[in-house]
């Protein structure tokens, strides 16, 4: 049976997810395509590595990225290692030597995007990306294809498992973020370094990738708000749930009077929504379209399998045109989801102007007219108080009171809070409004 060629950057988790993938469901992989895909060559940094999978006797494993662009006998690049730099002039190599191209990389795609698409459309090849955005849910596919005639109004979901399971864990056990961030990392759920996960930036890449799709335009990843999880408490996590609330790390994009309000930032979604209810590592994405309505996808946004799914439907759509009489020839990928054209800038709402409920904690001494001052202060930035709680502890210096204010001005509430006011937390609070409503 004719086969398609596979080149591997990368034999780590979504290389060997890939390969374990192709063993288990090789048979069934052929009567979807009427052909084999084999691994020809997988690049590694060392080559006495013990492996997990072994792809079989016929994959070379080599240390010399040059081989995957210069062989001609391989169909399709698959850039599985990350990273920028190098990753970069291995798909732009590729793309240039006429090589279809599937890759994992949201960082890379996020920051330097619309330079590859520019290079693969002269090229001709598909550079396909399904895996760089949560895990095995088909997000990508969903905004490019299932979606395509629908203008999206909004787009919110929860991206990073790692940020996931450490507020999960928090909320359900109580446990502090030191103590849920050791635990994810123990269970390998965390990297060593988990900057990325934690202060948003993963979860930023990938909102950049999808609000490409959602809205054809390019929000710049530089000009994105990004707020983390690390000023989350458990003191935050307890009031969430007596307002009715769950704290989730979120991606929000969305359309307003033709601009993109757009950003990543811990918030308050209502316990009685889907969003609220995804635990542990898990990611799910929330689109609304102006005729379908609302649509959740739901699923594990990490691992070597669920990724390594990701990765095989895109080498799966490529080959399915590939060296097909007539076929080939009339088939030129769409890697942007609009035409393959170049996509323009977004006109964006200045982050200031965006408008929200919000969530506010002071500590403050527990003496007569504290709550009014704060009140007055906020009602002085034309913020309007919504629901208020203050707890009394004889055992502490400072006692904590919380605000949920109506909707607001970002301006208004960093002009109320900074710098002279003490302030302990505050998030953005995910509407109640049919706006950020996720039907059940």
């Amino acid at each position: 049976m004719e086969s398609v060629k596979l080149g591997l950057a990368g034999f780590g988790t979504v290389g060997s997810g890939l390969a374990a993938i192709l063993e288990e469901n090789g048979d069934w992989i052929e009567r979807r395509i009427g052909r084999k895909l084999e691994i020809r060559t997988a690049v590694v940094r060392d080559l006495n590595k013990a492996r997990a999978v072994n792809p079989g006797p016929d994959t070379e494993f080599t240390t010399d990225m040059t081989r995957l662009t210069t062989d001609p006998e391989i169909d399709i690049v698959v850039e599985c290692m990350g990273g920028l730099e190098t990753a970069y002039d291995l798909i732009r190599t590729a793309l240039e030597a006429g090589k279809h191209v599937v890759t994992a990389n949201k960082h890379l795609l996020a920051e330097r995007g619309p330079e590859l698409f520019s290079i693969a459309r002269k090229s001709g090849k598909g550079l396909y990306y399904e895996a760089s955005c949560a895990g095995g849910i088909p997000i990508v596919e969903t905004l490019k294809s299932s979606l395509a005639g629908d203008r999206v109004l909004e787009m919110l979901g929860i991206l990073n498992g790692t940020a996931n399971y450490i507020l999960s864990e928090m909320t359900t056990k109580g446990m502090d973020f030191g103590t849920a961030l050791a635990l994810a990392q123990d269970l390998g759920y965390a990297e060593a370094d988990p900057t990325f996960d934690i202060e948003g930036f993963d979860t930023a890449h990938k909102l950049c990738v999808l609000s490409r799709l959602a809205f054809g335009v390019d929000y710049p990843l530089d000009r994105l708000p990004i707020q983390g999880i690390t000023s989350v408490t458990p003191l935050d996590i307890q009031f969430a749930r007596e307002f009715g609330y769950r704290v989730k790390l979120l991606a929000h994009a969305r359309s307003v009077e033709g601009r993109i309000e757009a950003g990543v930032h811990p918030a308050l979604v209502p316990y009685t929504y889907l969003l609220a209810r995804v635990g542990g590592n898990y990611n799910a994405v929330r689109v609304v379209g102006n005729a379908v309505g609302p649509v959740m996808l739901h699923g594990q946004g990490a691992g070597d399998k669920p990724t390594g799914s990701a990765v095989l439907a895109d080498i799966l759509d490529i080959a399915k045109h590939m060296n097909r009489p007539g076929c080939e020839e009339a088939y030129r990928p769409d890697n942007t989801g609009f035409g393959n054209a170049d996509l323009p800038e977004a006109d964006i709402l200045p982050p200031e102007e965006a408008r929200s409920k919000y969530y506010f904690r002071f500590t403050v001494a527990d003496r007569p007219g504290v709550m009014a001052a704060i009140a007055k202060s906020m009602a002085d930035h034309s913020i309007s108080i919504a629901q208020a709680v203050q707890k009394t502890d004889e055992d502490s210096e400072g006692v904590p009171v919380v605000f949920i204010s109506h909707e607001s001005r970002a301006k208004d509430v960093t002009d109320c809070i900074e710098p002279s006011t003490p302030w302990t937390s505050r998030f953005c609070l995910a509407s109640a409004s049919e706006f950020f409503k996720v039907s059940t």
